[in-house]
């Protein structure tokens, strides 16, 4: 999702193409004689709008306890002083949300509360950030060091020597638009803030936090403020507190917040599962916990650059949804309630406009426990909260992005076996959604067009009408939104038909042929239409109206349950490939890969969403278009076109192409590095492109994948050795360009043989990716 988000990738320090997919011969998948965490750069994607953030968590962690420079989201590369670090991000979000708690040490006098003013200035020259860890030197002497557990954060300061050392914690200033706070000093240790902030895209519903604090020391001072008041002793505010150390002697402070969205209990019992162990010991856990995580993939091949860019984005792919349930197994519902989790973890934050076509797969392969209990999560959203979310933040609906999304999410993990004995409860509501918009007094908007959807075909472009619920309105955005009601409703079919709702099955897959209904024969293109059934807006599909975030060049690959289909409407494969080229430019991409992502593909601001006939590999609705060529008798142009947009992917600031949404972008880098990739959310479809590694190792957890691990090797790929010319699947031959899931169950090993030219592997039309029926 990226609603604000500016991008302006520089070119500085950036790898050419045969660099990044140079890559010496075949040996046991060994990256590195150290860690694997020595390999990720959280700073990637910090800088031009990228939006991650470079502080500390585990995998899936309720708290992200990171720096806050002044920027919208978080952390700016390109900014030098530091407001506080604050207990919750989202990696790569387009919107302000979070930044609760900004914590900042300082020394002397303690005279200003509003953080812009307060904040220290810093050097990236001290400043360094692995998985689970962040350090970095103030210019006031100060080193400050953060780590983190599940519901905990962990700084630790080591102040210069004096009777004044402050740690001031601003419960009043953060992301979010605040709606309340509240500071109480418990005793000479301790300190428990509640805060209750709404934001993001727009002013969604409130959602509160609780935090405590405790030092492992006594304070000597102490005070609160409200507004620009201070009071010198007080034990409660409205605002924040400042609490006051002498570092004459012992110049270390350490403190640990934990963190409960259920309530001040909450807080506290986290506080005591999880705090306690010193800064070093909680950092070491944090490290073990990330190096379980990139151990289940192992590569050989392609050089340092290459395999940092592909470990930074396995790290960030695991960072959300979050942990949303106490250690106690409390959570607080979408219905306001205090509900306990059995038998899972409750997780939250959900983007999942973004996360059903790249992340969700990729959870689903490497942390099927973890996803499971993410689809679990979200069931429980509509059970207890009355619809199925869009894009939900802790307890709040944002409504930001169309379609449905929430649908290919869950069908995904039906699909890949996550919803073993709660696939009925699902399956209703799924149902419940296709097939009906949420009651006015629910905030979820859902399928907002589905009454028209499902009389006319069609969801309708109606311009400026007003909106009923905040976030985004399907109305707005018509020849999109039927493009996305189509595929969910394709997806949902399946689900129908293995469950045995046949009638439902047949009615759904209908309704996944309405992309022709925005279809227009006289321009060639998808054309939203108005309320009245007529085309609206120019013919022109570079000029379109009513697709979000794109325009129909961009949105005609958007049919991956009927390929077929929509290569017909075009005029058949050989009009297809010539549209396929068009779009990518595939000449001057063979000429100059590099070079035409950047300035063909990427043209300066990466919010220019619109007037555009060119794929834009910054945004979700382009992520499955290079595969379209799969379906067309022209497989190895997926890799020409793949092999360059991962040239985007650069070990530096700026190296993240466009936001992260949640993982999204940086799930589409893993995938596509192993040549392995979902071109059917929604469905077990896995394309098949050339690895960008010579050797890559799944470790698969058995309880969903029996084979407990894949193989994918591709001996010599490199810029010039990159083209498919055989697979073999278990040393069996395999013409095909896809994969199900079914398969991938047993598969133990995935063999490329690769060339310098193109072959006819995966060629025949039997070959493509399947239509779902």
């Amino acid at each position: 999702m990226r609603r604000t988000r500016r991008t302006s990738l520089c070119l500085a320090g950036v790898m050419t193409a045969s660099a990044l997919l140079a890559a010496p011969g075949v040996r046991a998948a060994e990256p590195t004689d150290g860690h694997l965490t020595d390999l990720v750069n959280p700073f990637i994607g910090t800088q031009n709008e990228g939006n991650t953030f470079p502080g500390a968590a585990v995998p899936f962690g309720m708290v992200q306890l990171s720096p806050d420079t002044g920027h919208s989201t978080g952390y700016d590369h390109a900014q030098h002083r530091i407001r506080g670090f604050s207990l919750v991000h989202l990696s790569g979000v387009g919107c302000r949300i979070g930044g609760d708690l900004p914590v900042l040490p300082t020394t002397g006098d303690v005279t200003q509360t509003d953080y812009a003013a307060y904040a220290a200035e810093f050097s990236h020259d001290d400043e360094q950030a692995s998985p689970g860890y962040y350090r970095v030197g103030l210019a006031s002497g100060i080193r400050a060091e953060l780590t983190a557990t599940p519901r905990t954060g962990v700084q630790r300061y080591t102040f210069p020597a004096t009777e004044k050392a402050n740690v001031l914690l601003n419960a009043g200033q953060s992301l979010h638009k605040k709606v309340s706070s509240q500071v109480e000093i418990l005793d000479d240790r301790t300190v428990r803030t509640t805060i209750t902030g709404r934001g993001f895209c727009r002013n969604t519903l409130p959602y509160t936090v609780h935090t405590i604090t405790r030092f492992d020391r006594p304070f000597t001072a102490y005070g609160t403020w409200n507004g620009t008041t201070l009071t010198p002793g007080s034990r409660t505010g409205g605002d924040g507190a400042y609490v006051r150390f002498d570092t004459t002697r012992d110049r270390t402070v350490t403190a640990t917040t934990a963190l409960s969205y259920v309530d001040r209990p909450g807080a506290a019992v986290n506080l005591r599962a999880e705090g306690g162990r010193s800064f070093d010991a909680v950092r070491e856990a944090a490290r073990r916990a990330w190096e379980r995580r990139l151990r289940t993939v192992r590569v050989a091949g392609g050089d340092e650059t290459r395999r940092r860019t592909f470990y930074s984005s396995l790290y960030r792919s695991f960072l959300a949804p979050n942990v949303g349930s106490d250690a106690d197994g409390r959570y607080r519902g979408w219905d306001l309630r205090v509900h306990r989790a059995l038998g899972f973890t409750y997780y939250q934050n959900w983007s999942l406009w973004d996360t059903y076509r790249t992340q969700a797969q990729l959870l689903s392969l490497l942390a099927p426990r973890e996803a499971r209990d993410m689809a679990l999560s979200v069931v429980r959203i509509a059970e207890e909260g009355g619809w199925l979310p869009k894009w939900g933040y802790a307890t709040a609906e944002t409504n930001i992005m169309t379609g449905d999304p929430v649908t290919p999410f869950l069908t995904t993990a039906y699909q890949q076996g996550l919803l073993h004995g709660f696939e009925e409860r699902a399956y209703r509501v799924l149902r419940q959604n296709a097939d009906g918009v949420p009651p006015a007094g629910l905030a979820m908007a859902g399928r907002e067009a589905n009454a028209e959807y499902i009389a006319g075909g069609f969801a309708p472009y109606v311009k400026g009408r007003p909106q009923t619920k905040l976030g985004d309105s399907d109305y707005h955005q018509g020849g999109s939104v039927t493009l996305e009601y189509a595929l969910s409703d394709a997806m949902l079919a399946q689900m129908a038909r293995g469950l045995g709702h046949l009638d439902d099955a047949a009615r759904y897959a209908a309704r996944a042929r309405n992309y022709r209904n925005v279809f227009d024969p006289t321009t060639g293109f998808f054309r939203a239409r108005d309320a009245s059934g007529a085309f609206a807006g120019p013919a022109d599909p570079a000029r379109s109206v009513g697709f979000h975030e794109g325009t129909a060049w961009q949105y005609q690959w958007l049919v991956p349950q009927d390929l077929p289909g929509l290569i017909g409407l075009i005029g058949g494969a050989r009009a297809t490939n010539d549209r396929l080229d068009a779009f990518f430019a595939y000449d001057r991409l063979l000429a100059d890969p590099e070079r035409t992502a950047r300035e063909v593909w990427v043209h300066g601001n990466a919010y220019d969403y619109y007037n555009a006939d060119k794929y834009n590999p910054q945004n979700e609705p382009d992520l499955i278009a290079p595969y379209t060529y799969l379906s067309t008798g022209q497989p190895w142009k997926t890799t020409d076109v793949v092999h360059a947009a991962l040239t985007l992917f650069t070990d530096t600031p700026t190296g993240m192409t466009g936001n992260d949404d949640l993982g999204t972008m940086s799930a589409w880098n893993v995938l596509s590095s192993i040549g392995l990739f979902p071109v059917q959310p929604g469905y077990g479809t896995w394309g098949l492109s050339t690895p960008v590694f010579d050797r890559v190792d799944l470790a698969l957890d058995r309880r969903y994948w029996p084979s407990g691990g894949l193989t994918v090797t591709a001996p010599g790929t490199s810029d010039a050795e990159r083209y498919v010319q055989s697979v073999r699947t278990d040393q069996a031959p395999y013409g095909r360009t896809y994969l199900t899931t079914r398969t991938l169950r047993t598969l133990r090993s995935l063999a490329f043989t690769v060339g310098p030219r193109p072959s006819e592997w995966g060629t025949s039309p039997k070959a493509a990716p399947p239509v779902l029926k």
